[in-house]
This record gives C-alpha cells, sequence and structure tokens, in this order.
C-alpha cells in the first residue's frame, strides 16, 4: 500500500519578542517578561508563532493596576505597534495563537511605562495669631507632589545644601499617608532667620529609561503670603447679546506674584475671547457665551484664591400660548358664564427677567374683578404669565396680546394675538385618512405618515414612537409638526411600527391632547443563509441543498427559482411557502454553482453553493528545520512536507502531481505521487537536482479517481540563490502585515508616470528597462514615520559550526539599494534579536550600491527590509538583487553611516 507518514499536525507556540525602544527587558520571580519602556518612546511587540496549520494571532491587553478600568483592544497581527507609548497604555499584554489543533498558545509581557513629571510645591502654614513680622514663630509646611514611575526619591535643599533632618532640629521631613510615595514634606518648626531662603525640591526615578532629575524652587520670605483677589463684576451679570463684556480679576495680595486665569466651568473659553493679566474679554457675545466663568490665582502658597462671575446674556426663542377653559367644570369649549384663563410663555435667558404685558383689543390691562393677571402662573410652567377671565361676559369677547420683552434691553419683544369667541375656539379634532392607518414603504424609500388636525386655533401634532424606548429618526424623542405630516426618508427596516400622533397643549386649548396611531411596515427583501456555502461531497452520494429563509417582509415569497451554472432547473417546483431545498445525486456531471433565488414581490435574494467532488488543496508544512540539503556540485534537493484537508471529504484521493517550474515558468518535470493521506498526518516527497543558485516554484495537487483538486504553491531557493524580483512570486518574500504601507514590484516600463522627480531609481540593478525591483513611494498619502516592511522566505541553515567547530557557520548577506531624494528616510531590517546589523539614511545619489553583511545564525533565519518614510515626499527608496551565500562576503561593506537598519530574525 501507499507509504503513510506517523506526523501529525502541530499545536500552535507562541512566544513573544520585542522591538522598539525598550529600556531593558527582564524576567521577574514567576518568569514572566517585563519591558520597560519610557513615555513617547515605541512600543514594538512582535508575536513569534509556529504550528501547522499557520496559526491565527489576536493581540488583548489588560490593565496594569487594580486601580485602572479594564481594557481590551484586539489587534489581528502579528505585530503590535503603538507610537508615542502613555502611561495609561501600560499593562499586560496577551499574545494569543490559535489554529484549530489543540489548545490554542497564549504568552504575556508586561509592559512598563516610565515616566518623571516636574514636582509641584506648595507652601502651607499653621495658623494663629502672631504679632510682629508675619512668618515669625510659625510653623510652614513645604509639600512636594509629584506624579513618576517608578516611586520618585525626594531631595531637599536649602539654597545649594542638601537638608539633612538628622543634622537640623529645626526640620522635620517626612511622607503624608495614603500618597503613595508620590508627595513628602519638610517641616519648618518655629520659624528662624536661616529659614528664610530658597528651597529645592529634586525628584529622581535614578535615571532608569535615562529620564533626567526633575526640579522646583521656591522662594520662601517674610512677606510670603497667600493670594487674594477682588472681582471687578457682580458674580452674577446680566447683558444684551452683541456687547463686549470685561471681567477682570484684581490681585489684592499674595507674594510670590500670583498667576491669574480664566476658565468656564464644563466647557472651553469661548473661541471670542481673550485672556490678558487677568482680565477676561468677551467680544459680541451670543446666548452660547452663557454660564460660569472662574478667575483663579495661584502662587502655590495656601489654597487658590477663586471667584466666580455666573454671565447671563439675554436671549428670547419661541413664545407660546395656551387657552384653558374652565377645569373647574371641566369644560373643553368656551361658555359664557364660565372662567377662561390664557397663559403666555416665552424661554429665555434670564426666564425670572422677562416682564409680560397684556392687551385686550391693543389696550393696556389692568388688574379688575373680571380680568386678573399673574405674572408667574403658579399651575404652569416657571416663566409663565397668565390672564384669567373671570364669570366671561359678552364684552369679554375680544383679541388679546401677550407680549414678553426685557425692559431697558436691546433685546426685540415678542407678541403673541388670540382671538376669543365664541365660534373662533373650538376643541381640535384629530383623525386619520381613511386607508393611513397602516402605511407601507420598501426599505430605502421615502414616505408620509398622515395625521389630520382641526380647530381653533389648529394646534401642532407631536409625532413619537409607540414604543417609549425608541426615538424618531432624528434621534429626538418627538418631532412637531404644523399639518400633522411627518416624512419618513431613506427608511430602514428599524423604523417599522407603531407611531403615535397628538395635539400639542401649547398655540391651541389646553385641553385632554387627541390621539391616533399609524403603522409603518417596512417591505424588504428576504434574508437567506447562507449566502455563499462551499460544499465537497464524493460521487454518487446524495447532497441536500438547505436555502434557509430567516426573515422576510411581506413573509410571502412570490417564486423561488434553482440555478446550476445559470441554467434553470425546471423540474424543480418548490413550495414557495417553505425554506427551499435541493437534493440530488452528485456525479461528475453536475458538478458546479448552485444558486437558490428567493423572491418575496419587493426584492430578490440568493443562496449559492459551490457543489463539487473535487478534494481541498493541500498545506504546506512550513516549520521543518533544514528541508534544504547541499549535494556534491551544484545540486540541492528539497524534502517537501505538507498535509491533506479534509481528506475523507471527497472521493478517496490516491495521489498528488508535483510539478516544478523555474523562474521563467517553465515546466521542469511534472509528477505523479502515490501517497494517500491521513487526517492530521505529515506526507514528504524528496525533490532532487535541484541547481545552486536557482530558485523553484512547487505546485502540488491532489487526485481522486474522477478529478484534480487546486493546486497549492511554494518558492524554494537554495542559500546561495539572488533574487532579482523578476517573478510575480518575489522569491518567496512577502508583505508584513502589521505594518504602514506595502513595497511596489515594478520596473522602468510600469513606473508610474506621476512619480515625483528627482527620486527613485530609472531601471534595475542591471541597467535593463524589462527588470524589476522592490520600490516604495514616498508621496501623498504616506506620512513622515510611515514603514514598510519586506519579509524574506525562511532561510534554513544546515550547519551550526564552522570548519574545525570554530564557531558558528558565517552566511553572507548581499543586496543593492538606491536611495535618491533629499528627504529620504530609513531603509533598516528588524530582528526578533536588538542587534542592528547594517544602516543608512539619507540621500545616496542616483547610482545602486551594494551592502555587504556577515551574520552567523543559531538557525533558521529571516531577513526583513524595512523602509521608514522621511520629511518629505522626495524620499523613494529601492532594493535589488538580494542573496544569502554561505561562508564570508568577499567585499567589504563600503557604508559606515547609519539609519538604514538591517538585522536577522532567528
Amino acid at each position: 500500500g501507499p507509504l503513510r507518514s506517523e506526523w501529525h499536525r502541530a499545536p500552535a507556540n507562541a512566544k513573544i519578542v520585542h522591538e522598539g525602544q525598550a529600556c531593558v527587558v527582564k524576567d521577574d520571580n514567576i518568569s514572566e517578561r517585563i519591558y520597560t519602556i519610557r513615555e513617547g518612546d515605541h512600543l514594538v511587540l512582535k508575536c513569534l508563532v509556529k504550528g501547522h496549520p499557520r496559526p491565527q494571532v489576536r493581540w488583548t491587553k489588560t490593565a496594569g493596576s487594580a486601580s485602572d478600568k479594564f481594557q481590551e483592544t484586539s489587534i489581528y497581527n502579528e505585530t503590535l505597534r503603538i507610537e508615542g507609548i502613555q502611561r495609561v497604555q501600560g499593562g499586560r499584554y496577551y499574545c494569543k495563537a490559535d489554529n484549530g489543533v489543540g489548545v490554542a498558545a497564549i504568552k504575556s509581557i508586561r509592559v512598563d511605562v516610565q515616566y518623571l513629571d516636574k514636582p509641584v510645591l506648595t507652601v502651607h502654614q499653621t495658623i494663629s495669631d502672631v504679632r510682629g513680622r508675619f512668618y515669625q514663630e510659625k510653623t510652614v509646611f513645604l509639600r512636594c507632589t509629584v506624579n513618576s514611575n517608578p516611586p520618585a526619591r525626594f531631595i531637599w535643599k536649602r539654597g545649594t545644601i542638601p537638608i539633612e533632618q538628622s543634622k537640623d532640629q529645626g526640620v522635620d521631613i517626612y511622607e503624608p499617608l495614603y500618597t503613595q510615595g508620590e508627595t513628602e514634606v519638610l517641616k519648618l518648626k518655629n520659624l528662624r532667620l536661616k529659614d528664610f531662603a530658597n528651597y529645592t525640591c529634586q525628584v529622581s526615578v535614578r535615571n532608569v529609561c535615562e529620564i533626567p532629575d526633575s526640579s522646583v524652587t521656591f522662594l520662601l520670605t517674610i512677606g510670603t503670603t497667600p493670594p487674594a483677589l477682588r472681582l471687578s463684576v457682580n458674580e452674577s451679570l446680566v447683558v444684551d447679546p452683541g456687547k463686549d463684556v470685561t471681567l477682570s480679576c484684581e490681585v489684592t495680595a499674595g507674594l510670590p506674584k500670583p498667576t491669574v486665569t480664566w476658565s468656564r466651568y464644563l466647557n472651553p473659553l469661548p473661541r471670542n475671547s481673550l485672556v490678558r493679566d487677568g482680565t477676561l474679554e468677551l467680544r459680541s457675545v451670543t446666548p452660547a457665551d452663557s454660564g460660569f466663568y472662574n478667575c483663579t490665582a495661584v502662587n502655590n502658597v495656601g489654597n487658590p484664591a477663586k471667584r466666580n462671575v455666573n454671565l447671563l446674556v439675554r436671549s428670547m426663542g419661541n413664545l407660546t400660548f395656551q387657552i384653558t377653559p374652565d377645569s373647574n367644570k371641566d369644560s373643553e369649549s368656551i361658555q359664557m358664564g364660565r372662567d377662561l384663563k390664557l397663559s403666555c410663555h416665552v424661554d429665555a435667558e434670564p426666564q425670572d427677567k422677562v416682564n409680560y404685558t397684556w392687551y385686550q383689543n391693543a389696550v393696556l390691562i389692568y388688574n379688575s374683578d373680571s380680568l386678573i393677571v399673574l405674572h408667574s402662573d403658579p399651575d404652569m410652567a416657571p416663566g409663565t404669565s397668565s390672564l384669567e377671565i373671570v364669570d366671561m361676559k359678552f364684552r369679554d369677547q375680544a383679541t388679546y396680546s401677550c407680549v414678553a420683552s426685557f425692559p431697558g434691553s436691546t433685546v426685540p419683544e415678542l407678541r403673541v394675538d388670540i382671538n376669543i369667541t365664541q365660534n373662533s375656539v373650538t376643541p381640535p379634532i384629530l383623525t386619520v385618512p381613511e386607508g393611513g392607518q397602516e402605511v407601507s414603504v420598501r426599505e430605502g424609500g421615502t414616505t408620509d405618515l398622515v395625521c389630520l388636525v382641526d380647530g381653533k386655533p389648529r394646534p401642532p401634532v407631536l409625532w413619537s414612537r409607540a414604543d417609549k424606548d425608541l426615538t424618531m429618526p432624528t434621534g429626538e424623542w418627538a418631532v412637531e409638526t404644523r399639518d400633522g405630516r411627518l416624512r419618513l426618508t431613506n427608511v430602514t427596516r428599524d423604523l417599522m411600527g407603531a407611531y403615535r400622533c397628538q395635539t400639542a397643549p401649547y398655540n391651541g386649548l389646553n385641553v385632554k391632547p387627541r390621539q391616533a396611531q399609524v403603522q409603518l411596515n417596512v417591505q424588504y427583501a428576504p434574508v437567506l443563509d447562507p449566502v455563499f456555502q462551499d460544499v465537497r461531497s464524493p460521487n454518487y452520494q446524495f447532497v441536500t441543498l438547505r436555502c434557509i429563509i430567516q426573515k422576510s417582509n411581506p413573509p410571502h415569497m412570490a417564486s423561488i427559482q434553482w440555478t446550476r451554472n445559470g441554467e434553470p432547473l425546471t423540474s424543480l417546483t418548490p413550495n414557495p411557502q417553505e425554506n427551499p431545498q435541493l437534493k440530488f445525486k452528485l456525479d461528475p456531471s453536475n458538478n458546479g454553482t448552485y444558486k437558490c433565488r428567493v423572491n418575496n414581490g419587493v426584492g430578490s435574494s440568493t443562496c449559492t453553493f459551490n457543489i463539487s467532488s473535487r478534494p481541498y488543496n493541500a498545506e504546506f508544512y512550513f516549520d521543518t528545520p533544514n528541508p534544504i540539503r547541499n549535494l556534491k556540485g551544484n545540486n540541492f534537493s528539497y524534502n517537501l512536507q505538507w498535509t491533506q484537508r479534509e481528506p475523507v471529504a471527497t472521493d478517496r484521493i490516491i495521489g498528488y502531481w508535483v510539478n516544478v517550474r523555474n523562474r521563467n515558468q517553465m515546466n521542469l518535470f511534472s509528477k505523479q505521487i502515490d501517497k494517500e493521506p491521513v487526517k492530521g498526518g505529515l506526507m514528504s516527497y524528496i525533490l532532487t537536482d535541484l541547481k545552486i543558485p536557482l530558485s523553484y516554484e512547487i505546485r502540488l495537487a491532489p487526485i481522486t479517481t474522477y478529478s484534480t483538486g487546486d493546486y497549492d504553491d511554494e518558492f524554494i531557493s537554495s542559500p546561495h540563490h539572488v533574487c532579482g524580483f523578476e517573478d510575480k512570486h518575489i522569491c518567496g518574500f512577502s508583505q508584513d502585515r502589521g505594518d504602514n504601507f506595502d513595497w511596489t514590484r515594478q520596473n522602468h516600463l510600469t513606473q508610474n508616470p506621476k512619480r515625483s522627480s528627482n527620486t527613485g531609481p530609472e531601471m534595475d540593478r542591471s541597467g535593463t528597462k524589462e527588470g524589476c525591483y522592490m520600490y516604495i513611494e514616498a508621496s501623498s498619502p504616506r506620512v513622515p514615520g510611515d514603514t514598510a516592511r519586506l519579509l524574506s522566505p525562511l532561510y534554513n541553515v544546515n550547519a551550526a559550526r564552522g570548519p574545525n567547530g570554530s564557531g558558528r557557520l558565517p552566511y553572507c548577506i548581499s543586496f543593492f539599494y538606491h536611495m535618491k531624494g533629499k528627504q529620504t528616510g530609513e531603509v533598516k531590517s528588524i530582528a526578533s534579536v536588538d542587534t542592528k546589523v547594517w544602516s543608512l539614511i539619507g540621500n545616496q545619489g542616483p547610482d545602486w550600491n551594494q551592502a555587504h553583511i556577515i551574520v552567523n545564525p543559531s538557525g533558521p533565519f529571516q531577513v526583513v527590509f524595512q523602509a521608514i518614510r522621511g520629511s518629505g515626499y522626495e524620499g523613494d527608496i529601492a532594493i535589488d538583487d538580494v542573496s544569502v551565500t554561505k561562508g564570508k562576503c568577499k567585499q567589504e561593506n563600503s557604508v559606515s553611516n547609519t539609519g538604514m537598519y538591517v538585522t536577522i530574525l532567528l
């Protein structure tokens, strides 16, 4: 029988390595890695994963301490990158690798962000009745506070001399309770003359991460006093819109001279404001500038001095009215001999400063037995004025006017006229037009919901959702319409449901509101599952395809149609009211694409099934340590290894086609290998007679009795291969998914004609127009600091030691680079180790230059080229003819300056 391997699919495993600007990386006593970094530096963590199939990688993070809220972010890249890390981003980062085999691999690393702020020094004193000089015989406390990680060490100095508590009985240095090492106090007991001096609080984190010390100095004198303020205006200030407002805070005491600042409660200061020497100037104020303004004086002595101003800019909004029939008689209409109340309200700022005036037929109303004016009606909303008409007579039928104004202000007055007669005031009537109780509209369309309203005066209509938990499409809870028509545009199915219309109590009779409901029915095409499904099955077995109708409006299906490869299957007449399904026996003649198209009269949706007896593709195994073996002469062999995805899903796999091509896409040979797979089993085949330094594309496809599966391809090269990027597979190089943008393969013929002038190569390293190279374009949308990374294949080395056991065997990495442009950035290769082996930055002229680098790998390794966009668009970078050869480089590396980094990834 066929040979079978005893290898199995490998579960994932992972480890975290660091790149970027670490201060130190160490293991603590529970074997967890701790990555220390300075605030503002760049964090780069890489999750190195192994396993087959290739694992998926996800990064998550938890907070660094119990006081922080739990945080989690999910990043699906092998590289986690944080530019300019901040202190809140410290914590434990987890890398999870999962390939569906066994238990997912999880590794963690703790990121410790270190920082030191500038300390704040405040001076406090005991309170007592002291005669004579201000500070004599008083106790003064100098309190120094700082935020830092790790906790800072405090050093106190009087002048330039450090203060030692053990040598000075007049001082006491201590840490207050509950300050967690962030505060230290210098206590000066019963002040002496020598205590009047300069005091310096110096804080230090002992130069961790090269963070320098920070300090603050305070001069203590006999005249040292806390700040005091005097405000130029009253604490409440009312002004007209359009006026200029000046608010001044005068410092009346304080030494050192206090610093005065202005702020606004909850909101920033207005854009048109100007702060100068404790004075706040507001130009052409508007109602939006109203609010509480705070003036604060600080000199770090005692408590800050504060003053507040409540600025009110006069404004008046909508003026509304209400007509209330005699509520004692439960009336809804005007009747002679009954009481009647007219109410008037304006949304104003300040509300309590509004003056309401009532007129009857343009004549000012004074209080009498039959007409009573209430300037603030206790039965209404605050700021409402009412006119009560007692025991209404025919003479009381008139036009009443309510005028709202700010006396002495430039704000224009507002007026509303209300005509009161038995015929001019009638209760409202709300109706829904015939057939309008339910409105249907297609999703994405426009429709009107209509509630007709009548009455004198005709009140507005308020629309809201009948479900109180839902808002209107505008996000508001209610929408006012004058004519009762509510227009809805771009309707979605989320808007389906009942809508309530009701008469508003303002601008009409203040009676029980009239209500009605309109049902909105949103029609949409069927929602089906699955949208697409790949179905594999052995031949001559029954296959059942199910297209599930998850939801639809209307639910009644107008038609259901099955097709195969675009041709209708007319023999099928499924019941439109059931979930359609198709059952048939698969054979070599009816493989193909099956579609079920479902229509409900509004629209149609499709379930698509790709039905095949073709086997799934093979998956190359990538964890083999040494698949390449050098043979005599210029030959090498390659141990090709793979597993078969779902080998029993289709007909029995009897072997594999192996096809080998050279870099010119010429077939060298095709061969059938008689191997039957076992689920999870690892198969292998040794390719021989491969030539150094040529590279090859290997294509592999499973074979069954009836068909051949899709080809999977892999690019291999010997360690002596020179990659000129001529083939579309770019010699097995790949783009890093975690960078900002990609390298581009191009030649002279495919260059962008609009690319930046005076930058980039004209042709490849060999000087031919057809020759290709890898290239990054620095123009927009690229910004300074953007990176592009190109990963080489994994170079598998056999010998770990050189001749006669002398150390590790050296390898030479050689490549050509082109860096032309006055704003050229960096190129670098990044590694899992912090070994920088080559670097270059800046303009290198119009020619291709070659670099040679010697490395001594301990095992399989990768080269990663990273280009960093410089300060401008004139700085493109290209590489060509990359080779890795065994032994030392024959040429010396001519590059000596730094900026373009090359390291190896082990």
